[in-house]
């Protein structure tokens, strides 16, 4: 059998995926199987890197199967039936705990399966995600940001191991009301928010944070000067984003980009390509993101 890897779309975000992936040999529900090693698809909430059928006579016998090729295991919901539980309870426990903001990801691999038929499974011990199906899950802030977009950058720096630090200068464009700029300014780093509406009053009272009511598109990187960290959660088309980044990386002021592209109707597969084919980046879905991606430049 020709090498295989199976990619696991978001809830509601199979079609982006399928789209990116062009052809694929299986669909298990949100589960895409496609031929040739495992890809780099940014529609993907995580990857199965290795994964395999496995024929079973029992549960003890599905247990001790998946215990062989490691030891954390999460099962992703296809068949409805009893014996998928049966053989996860079988299994050692894994924390779905949510993940205080600031702490490291999972050390310990992640491994994924799910039951085809009552005597098979498919399962790979290898994923890209050290999350359960890719749902990087946290411990809410529900009194301090003035919108739940904030979740959205929390999940990004963590997956990306690097966080801005106190004193370190931040751009935050389109940044109303706030949201993104509440999680630099709470990190301890100086924010400039750019956005013509205002942002909300708790989040302009927060040491280190200015408000520039201004354009993200009509900004000069000259006039700002160097910054260490360039945020953009801009509601545009991605084409025009990839302009205004392009732009940024030019002036060569920005030592790292975090931007969410935001599709508005049918996704920009070609302009995502674009984003994804600067060196040094990484474009993938987050768990809080919708009909969006993030691209990050470190």
């Amino acid at each position: 059998m020709s090498q295989i890897a199976a990619y696991l779309a978001a809830e509601g975000f199979v079609e982006p995926l399928r789209e990116e992936l062009g052809s694929v040999v299986a669909e298990y529900g949100r589960l895409l199987v496609a031929e040739g090693p495992p890809r780099a698809a940014a529609w993907a909430q995580n990857v199965w890197r290795n994964p395999r059928e496995i024929a079973i006579v029992s549960i003890g016998d599905g247990v001790k199967a998946l215990r062989a090729l490691q030891r954390n295991w999460a099962c992703l919901p296809h068949l409805a039936h009893r014996r998928a539980a049966l053989i996860q309870e079988g299994l050692p426990k894994v924390s779905g705990k949510p993940l205080e903001f600031g702490a490291f990801p999972p050390a310990s691999p992640m491994g994924s399966w799910m039951l085809l038929a009552p005597d098979r499974l498919f399962a790979s011990p290898d994923c890209s995600s050290a999350f359960a199906h890719g749902e990087c899950r946290f411990v809410e802030d529900r009194s301090g940001p003035p919108s739940r977009a904030y979740l959205k950058l929390w999940e990004a720096l963590t997956l990306a191991g690097e966080m801005p630090q106190p004193g370190q200068r931040c751009v935050d464009l389109g940044a109303s009301p706030g949201g993104w700029s509440w999680v630099l300014a709470k990190l301890g780093a100086s924010v400039l928010a750019v956005d013509k509406a205002p942002l909300d009053a708790s989040v302009t009272a927060l040491p280190g944070v200015e408000w520039r009511q201004a354009s993200a598109f009509g900004l000069d990187p000259a006039e700002i000067g160097p910054v260490d960290w360039l945020f953009s959660d801009v509601i545009c088309y991605p084409a025009r984003l990839f302009e205004l980044v392009q732009r940024w990386r030019e002036a060569g002021l920005a030592r790292r980009i975090v931007c969410t592209l935001k599709f508005q109707g049918a996704t920009d597969h070609e302009t995502a390509r674009q984003f994804a084919a600067i060196p040094g980046s990484r474009l993938r879905h987050l768990f809080h993101n919708k009909h969006e991606l993030c691209w990050t430049s470190f």
